[in-house]
């Protein structure tokens, strides 16, 4: 990712469906060679978005600018994108070769041209053997390299993928994952890339825009994210199992709650809380079970309730006063159902967020 002038900027961009507000004053700069996920909910107007970048959309108010070029009013055709769908939109009737080579043979791109940009294409994405292939005789994994392949002739400065993974398996999904990374890396293109799961926006993004009902909720690296969201919805959202929340009240003498007075030594909060009503988040992984737990500054009690092995780690839900919670411990932690099991956490590694505004204080 260069420091560049961006090579996407979004400016208080608007679109509505008569009386329904999809996407409301959205400002959004996205750098040259940058990979940035949209995630949210659905609903949320990530993929909106996304064809309004396309131009598949024409927006109500605001503008798109692309390379520094103001594209808000241009056919698609013009904007230098190329786009990968979920549905893989391939010609059935065509060969692989002749999927990729259709755009740029309307395009009157010479036929020598067109074999050496199938050629490059292909060789990156190792489809040289599919070439002679219709998509009726492709796998999942295969339709969606073509797709991507079709998007990658046209040689363009950006890329945009609306979900492309959704109706693949979750091996093939992991594997074209990394494909996806790998091809980032070589080209070096910006990309935009749609998803409602979290491990895709985590592992593949330079930066992940949250968002809900139309706003941007937090655009920043998958780090920052995690380690401090800005907001109770995205901490929520962020993390599986979710964040344990409890709710109380917030001041310099520590966090007020049904479980007594936590103390928030070494919590960096962004401004002085005061006193007022707030909600503790601690995620599921930072907190310590058994021996461990008595080397913390906050301990609790708990009973065990379910425990889900999954092989890496467990998964533990415990009952702490009027609290379900859940703890994440090793593979081959031995705990049980309706057993005593002390936890532990340090207030370094909580967020706390104001209960009316959910902003993290």
């Amino acid at each position: 990712m260069t420091t560049s002038d961006p090579s996407i900027s979004i400016k208080d961009l608007k679109l509505s469906f008569g009386a329904v507000e999809v996407l409301k004053n959205l400002n959004l700069d996205i750098a040259q060679g940058e990979f940035v996920v949209l995630l949210g909910s659905s609903g949320c107007g990530k993929s909106t978005l996304l064809n309004c970048i396309a131009g598949l959309l024409d927006v109500t108010d605001g503008q798109i600018h692309i390379g520094g070029r103001n594209v808000t009013w241009e056919e698609p055709s013009k904007r230098g994108i190329g786009m990968v769908f979920q549905s893989y939109a391939l010609y059935p009737q065509m060969t692989v070769e002749g999927n990729l080579a259709f755009g740029l043979k309307n395009a009157g791109v010479p036929k020598a041209e067109i074999a050496a940009k199938i050629a490059k294409a292909a060789e990156v994405l190792q489809i040289e053997p599919l070439l002679k292939r219709k998509p009726a005789a492709l796998s999942g994994g295969q339709r969606q390299r073509v797709a991507i392949g079709r998007a990658l002739v046209r040689d363009v400065d950006v890329f945009l993928f609306d979900e492309p993974l959704s109706n693949l398996d979750a091996k093939l999904r992991a594997d074209l994952r990394v494909e996806i990374k790998q091809l980032h890396a070589t080209l070096g293109n910006t990309m935009i890339y749609v998803t409602h799961d979290q491990i895709e926006a985590m592992t593949l993004a330079d930066r992940i825009a949250i968002m809900k009902g139309g706003h941007v909720l937090q655009f920043a690296t998958p780090y920052e994210i995690y380690n401090r969201p800005n907001c109770l919805y995205v901490a929520e959202f962020i993390g599986s199992p979710s964040m344990n929340f409890i709710e109380g009240t917030a001041s310099d003498a520590g966090f007020a709650c049904d479980l007594g007075t936590l103390p928030l030594t070494g919590y960096d909060f962004a401004a002085n809380p005061g006193s007022r009503p707030a909600v503790f988040g601690i995620r599921p992984e930072h907190i310590a079970a058994g021996a461990e737990a008595a080397t913390m500054p906050i301990t609790l009690d708990s009973t065990v309730e379910l425990v889900e092995p999954l092989g890496s780690d467990t998964l533990v839900r415990v009952r702490v006063g009027a609290h379900a919670m859940w703890v994440r411990l090793d593979g081959q932690a031995a705990v049980h159902p309706r057993e005593s099991l002390p936890l532990g956490f340090s207030a370094e590694r909580a967020h706390l967020f104001d209960k009316s505004t959910e902003s993290r204080l």
